[in-house]
């Protein structure tokens, strides 16, 4: 008797998605923090770093493997135990002289190892549960894989910040205060005498650590000459060697100007469906503040001291936009290194914000972190030889042999493209979120841009609580709630209302266009629709790719699935800038609400079991297979 039915899917689940989330937070976003903690430029961080997204592009490519050698769950320890390894090597290999390529190597490894887990992971579930409970866990998946983003791109890098902020000079804190009744001058800050003290332990000294900044520039203040001040300290800092010079690359050949003539397609898109709108012709400047800072004493020969300073508290929209990481040394100590606040423009309250700045052992952080990622690992898979359950169904093929591998490997790709309603089903993987896929892209911007471009004019804080909090709540909410009610009733039954859902919810933003709400419950109110709805209408397209992909080979084929999904989301997401800069965003999201159509049409054509996802009288009395 199979012990499938002795393990609660509660005790493998959670802990599974969390894992399958964890090394793909690691390698795209922490990744780029460390990086910028340990002094590599932007352009080699943009560079590098994008190339890792490379082996979850192109898993489809090796997925047959997963699924003709040994069990799905046989795949899923050993590339926990892996990743495991990976891990601890990234962390070995920071402090060394040649860390950055030693790293990124390492980095690759677990990109490609968290890759295939997500195949082996995907197609473990599909085996382990009956169809009912592939519904039902739907939601709850998603969740834990959203989890494990938050505690990898929040807990781990606090753990990092804390640790360096024990582990070197005392921190220093920088406050600021904005107040549209302030008006400061922008110049480059003198030290005071008495700045300077005679404490022996070397520390950190801020011109002031109490900022007061206008929410406004001063009148007769022009973006010229705040753009003078920001390149004067851009030079300056480069110059004595507080911070990396990047290679100035002009990039006035690759993209067009507002004064470049549009091409004729562009022209007609922006004539015959643009928006009327007259531009107020002012120019939006965001206010600055900056300040200086100074080593109290000069470090050893050969002594490096490096000050990160990184938002601590307060409003978001006073933002560091230089000087956050200062290298000083037994040549530069002496002289000030600056920094630069910048006021969003759009800020019309009072508004404070505090910065830390640590500079403790920086490359011991991060091996920490990547410690305990590495050591977390290896006892998940420890946890999963005895939680994840060994379905008589999970086996890989009989009588391999190296021809037998290739031909059942194109036997896979094959066997996905000879299936019924094959070209209606990649529609729907295509079709399926074509309004999400633009509305998406254009969230964010239309939050920030000003009123008179269309936009809410949200400050940089608020967009965080609408969209980073209230919508991420909507997001999860909604898929929990369709996976409960698509195991409840099936995914047919649901098959429309989810649709709908999808579809339905984007007026949210055609409303909040054209009315322009001020006030903010207005707009969390309909972000929060708006997620739950795509969170709600999500869940169908999830478990149609499952539906879809039942078979012989249906890990390969999932992960085939999952690859159109990637492509759906990619290409119209792709146009959706071009389209709103020449229609408007009111226009805009009319034309999201016509993609809706697509939505639904490709439903129409769609075949679904009416059984699929649905809990049979029988199945309370038999074992899984």
């Amino acid at each position: 008797m199979s012990n499938v039915k002795k393990r609660s899917p509660w005790a493998w689940i959670p802990t599974l998605y969390f894992a399958q989330g964890l090394p793909y937070v690691a390698v795209m976003t922490i990744s780029v923090i460390m990086y910028k903690r340990l002094g590599i430029s932007n352009t080699d961080i943009a560079l590098y770093t994008s190339w890792l997204y490379l082996p979850w592009v192109i898993k489809p490519f090796w997925s047959p493997f997963v699924d003709l050698i040994r069990t799905k769950r046989w795949w899923v320890l050993t590339m926990q135990f892996i990743i495991g390894l990976g891990l601890a090597g990234i962390a070995f290999t920071i402090p060394t002289p040649f860390f950055f390529q030693l790293t990124l190597a390492v980095f690759w490894l677990v990109a490609f190892t968290s890759a295939t887990h997500d195949i082996a992971a995907d197609g473990f579930y599909m085996l382990a549960l009956t169809e009912h409970d592939q519904s039902l866990y739907v939601g709850i998946r998603s969740t834990f894989y959203r989890i494990s983003t938050v505690a990898g791109q929040g807990l781990l890098v606090v753990l990092a910040g804390v640790i360096e902020a024990n582990s070197g000079l005392e921190p220093v804190t920088l406050s600021v205060e904005a107040d549209p009744q302030y008006k400061n001058e922008i110049t480059l800050p003198a030290f005071a005498n008495a700045a300077m003290d005679n404490d022996e332990n070397m520390h950190f000294v801020f011109s002031s650590s109490n900022i007061k900044v206008g929410t406004e520039a001063a009148q007769g203040v022009t973006k010229a000459k705040i753009d003078s001040i920001q390149g004067l300290v851009k030079e300056l800092n480069q110059k004595n060697g507080f911070t990396v010079k990047e290679d100035a690359k002009q990039h006035s050949g690759n993209a067009k100007s507002d004064k470049d003539e549009l091409g004729w397609f562009s022209r007609f898109i922006r004539d015959t469906f643009g928006e009327e709108r007259e531009s107020s012709g002012g120019e939006y400047i965001n206010n600055i503040a900056v300040v200086a800072v100074k080593l109290s004493k000069q470090p050893a020969a050969g002594e490096n001291v490096v000050l990160n300073t990184t938002h601590k508290k307060g409003d978001v929209s006073l933002a560091l936009v230089q000087g956050d990481r200062l290298e000083f040394n037994a040549n530069n100590w002496d002289k000030p290194a600056y920094m630069i606040v910048q006021i969003d423009h759009k800020l019309k309250t009072v508004a404070t914000s505090s910065f830390e700045g640590t500079s403790g052992n920086i490359p011991f952080a991060w091996l920490v972190v990547f410690c305990a990622m590495s050591g977390f690992f290896l006892l998940i898979c420890l946890y999963h030889t005895w939680a994840l359950p060994k379905p008589a169904s999970d086996h890989g093929a009989k009588n391999l042999t190296a021809s037998n591998i290739f031909r059942e490997f194109f036997e896979t790709f094959k066997t996905f493209f000879q299936k019924k309603q094959i070209w209606v089903a990649i529609l729907f993987m295509l079709l399926y979120r074509l309004p999400e896929a633009q509305l998406v892209k254009l969230i964010n911007p239309f939050l920030l841009d000003p009123r008179d471009l269309g936009g809410l004019g949200l400050t940089t804080g608020e967009v965080g609580l609408v969209y980073g909090t209230i919508g991420i709540i909507g997001l999860t909410l909604g898929g929990i709630v369709g996976g409960i009610v698509a195991a409840k009733g099936g995914l047919k039954k649901w098959l429309w209302p989810m649709a709908w859902s999808i579809s339905l919810t984007c007026a949210t933003f055609v409303y909040l266009s054209v009315m322009q709400p001020e006030d903010l419950l207005t707009i969390n109110i309909c972000v929060f629709i708006e997620q739950f709805g795509y969170g709600f209408g999500f869940t169908a397209y999830m478990l149609y790719m499952i539906y879809f992909s039942e078979g012989e080979h249906k890990t390969a084929h999932y992960a085939i699935c999952t690859a159109f999904m990637a492509l759906g989301m990619m290409l119209p997401g792709m146009a959706a800038g071009w389209l709103e800069e020449l229609i408007g965003y009111k226009h805009f999201f009319y034309w999201v609400m016509v993609c809706c159509v697509a939505t639904i049409a490709v439903c129409a054509f769609i075949k679904v079991d009416p059984s699929f996802g649905r809990k049979l009288p029988e199945e309370n009395n038999k074992t899984e297979e």
